[in-house]
C-alpha cells in the first residue's frame, strides 16, 4: 500500500513538470537548421575560455589563466582567441546534428522501453537519459575528434611560429604526416572521457532539475523565466560537476592531439604523454586549466541547455502540446 502511494505521489510529480518535447514531436528540418544557426552563436561566445584551457593544459611551465590572457592578448590581440574558430565552426555544426539526433532518438526508445517493463517514470528517465548521453557522446566523436585535432594546433601556433595557414592546411598536413590516424589522435580516450561523463551529466541533470523543481514548486513550471532558471542551474551544476571528474583524461587528450611528431621523434602515445604530464608537475599537471575550463563547462551547459530546451520548443510539430 506503502509502495503504491508512493508510485501515485511520484506520478502526479511528474505530471506537474513542464512537458518533455521529445524525438517524435519534433519537426526534424526545422529542428536541425535552428540548432545550427542557435549553437554557432553560443560556441562563439564560449571559444575564448576554450583558447584559454588549451594553453595552460599544453604549456610546460604551470602559467596562471590571467597571465595567459595577457600573453595572448599582447601577442595576438583579440583574434588570438578566435584561432582556429574556422575549423572549429565547420564541424560542430554536424557534429550537434549528430549529437542531438542520438540524444534524442536514444532518449525516447530507451524511455519507452523501461516503462514497458514496469520501471519507475522517475527511474526510466534518469535510465534513457544517461543512455542517451553515452549514445550522443560516441556519434558526435566521430566528427568531433578531427575537429579538435585541427582546432587545437590552430589554437596553440603563434603569430611567430606560424606553421599552419588554417583550417584546411592544418587538415592536410596532419593527414600528409601521420595519416587519418593523425586525425583520430586521442579518439578512444576521448570516448572515454566523454561516454561516461555524458551518462552522469544527463542523469544528473533530470534529477537535479526534478530536486530544484521541489524547491521553487512545480505548480511554477508555466512561468518560462522559472523554466529557464531551473534549467540553467541543473545544468551548471552538472556541467561543473563533469568538468571536475574528467580533467586529468581531458589534459593528456589535449597534449596527445597537439603534439607534432617528425621523423626523429617517437609517436606519441598515452602512456608516453602521461608519463610525461606527471613528470612535470605530478597530478597537480593534470589540472591545469581547471579554472576556465570548469567556468566554460558550467556556462556552457547551462547556456547550451537553456537553448536547446528552447530549439526544441521552437521546433515542437503543431498540436504536439495538445
Amino acid at each position: 500500500m506503502e509502495e503504491e502511494r508512493g508510485a501515485a505521489a511520484a506520478a502526479e510529480e511528474i505530471r506537474r513538470l513542464p512537458a518533455e518535447v521529445n524525438w517524435e514531436m519534433l519537426d526534424k528540418s526545422r529542428f536541425f537548421v535552428l540548432g545550427a544557426g542557435l549553437f554557432s552563436g553560443v560556441s562563439a561566445a564560449l571559444y575564448p575560455a576554450v583558447v584559454v584551457k588549451t594553453h595552460l593544459q599544453v604549456a610546460p611551465p604551470p602559467q596562471a589563466a590571467a597571465a595567459t590572457v595577457r600573453a595572448i592578448l599582447g601577442r595576438d590581440g583579440v583574434r588570438g582567441f578566435y584561432r582556429g574558430f574556422g575549423a572549429s565552426l565547420a564541424g560542430t555544426v554536424p557534429a550537434r546534428a549528430l549529437y542531438m539526433a542520438a540524444l534524442e532518438a536514444t532518449k525516447s526508445s530507451v524511455g519507452s522501453a523501461a516503462v514497458r517493463l514496469g520501471v519507475s517514470e522517475p527511474a526510466a528517465s534518469a535510465v534513457a537519459s544517461a543512455a542517451a548521453g553515452v549514445s550522443a557522446a560516441v556519434a558526435a566523436q566521430v566528427v568531433w575528434t578531427p575537429v579538435d585535432v585541427v582546432s587545437q594546433r590552430l589554437m596553440v601556433q603563434t603569430s611567430a611560429a606560424c606553421r599552419y595557414a588554417g583550417g584546411a592546411d592544418a587538415f592536410r598536413k596532419i593527414l600528409a604526416a601521420d595519416g587519418v590516424r593523425g586525425l583520430y589522435r586521442g579518439f578512444g580516450l576521448s570516448i572515454i572521457t566523454y561516454a561516461p561523463s555524458n551518462a552522469v551529466w544527463w542523469a544528473s541533470y533530470a534529477m537535479a532539475q526534478r530536486l530544484a523543481w521541489r524547491v521553487v514548486g512545480a505548480d511554477r513550471s508555466e512561468s518560462y523565466p522559472a523554466l529557464m532558471a531551473v534549467q540553467g542551474a541543473s545544468a551548471a551544476v552538472a556541467g561543473g560537476a563533469a568538468a571536475l571528474v574528467t580533467m586529468p583524461l581531458d589534459t593528456v587528450k589535449t597534449r596527445l592531439q597537439v603534439m607534432e611528431t617528425d621523423a626523429a621523434s617517437a609517436r606519441p602515445t598515452l602512456g608516453r604523454t602521461m608519463r610525461g604530464l606527471l613528470k612535470e608537475g605530478g597530478w597537480a599537471a593534470c589540472y591545469r586549466g581547471l579554472g576556465p575550463r570548469w567556468g566554460s563547462m558550467s556556462l556552457s551547459a547551462a547556456t547550451m541547455v537553456t537553448t536547446y530546451e528552447l530549439l526544441k520548443r521552437l521546433s515542437a510539430k503543431e498540436g504536439s502540446f495538445g
